[in-house]
């Protein structure tokens, strides 16, 4: 059975995550995916502002604004829908480096709940692998928040989803609880899951990315779900 890992991405409380979440309706699970802050010098041109229309008119359904330290910045848009791309750099580019045409990778973000101030952890999308190669090697470069980039660090890793079976959700699937002291995973679902090869389902960002140890079973049980996939970032 192929590999799949679970990777956080979006933004959040944490300063690099632009201390901000983007909304969710957890009733009908439609949310607005929030990328975190670009913190390196973007090609002309290239830049992804916060203040794009796609990104505006999701949050003017949720009736939210974005943050005024937000407003002016550019996005570090990874995964990018659009494209079915994901970039990483350094030890998590190591891992994805073990990862072959055909594994997954399953992305969540830490969402803010719209009917009242709560945290929703949830699945967002998925990118199944086509290929990998290194940003500076690819010729394209608005594919990737990382190969916007100027310059493109030369390790920087980026994986091409397979186009059929990669997208954003257009339902987000909420997955997290809070329990011992920390949000992860909620216990049922770790169960019909088959576990994760993190602590208690743990759902944090780290270096280390978390493991699907029966992805036979997650895949099941996501197949139950039946996502609908996206090629755009948001509405």
């Amino acid at each position: 059975m192929n590999k799949i890992l679970l990777v956080r991405v979006g933004a959040d409380q944490s300063m690099g995550g632009g201390r901000w979440n983007g909304p969710v309706n957890p009733a009908t699970g439609e949310f607005a995916y929030v990328a975190i802050p670009e913190s390196r010098n973007m090609l002309t041109g290239h830049g992804r502002p916060y203040s794009s229309p796609e990104l505006l008119d999701t949050l003017r359904n949720f009736k939210i604004a974005l943050p005024p330290h937000l407003r002016d910045r550019h996005m570090h848009l990874d995964p990018d829908f659009e494209y079915c791309t994901y970039g990483d750099q350094g030890q998590r580019a190591a891992q994805l480096l073990r990862l072959a045409c055909g594994d997954m990778i399953i992305f969540y973000a830490g969402l803010r709940a719209s009917d009242r101030d709560r945290l929703v952890y949830a699945l967002i999308g998925q990118i199944t692998i086509a290929k990998l190669q290194y940003a500076k090697d690819i010729a394209n470069r608005d594919v990737n928040a990382h190969t916007r980039r100027d310059p493109i660090t030369p390790n920087d890793l980026i994986i091409f989803g397979d186009a059929c079976k990669s997208g954003r959700y257009e339902r987000c699937i909420c997955i997290g609880e809070w329990r011992n002291g920390a949000y992860r995973v909620r216990s049922d679902l770790l169960d019909v899951w088959g576990d994760l090869t993190v602590n208690d389902g743990w759902l944090q960002r780290s270096v280390r990315l978390p493991e699907f140890k029966n992805p036979k079973m997650f895949l099941e049980w996501l197949t139950a779900q039946t996502p609908v996939l996206l090629k755009r970032n948001n509405a």
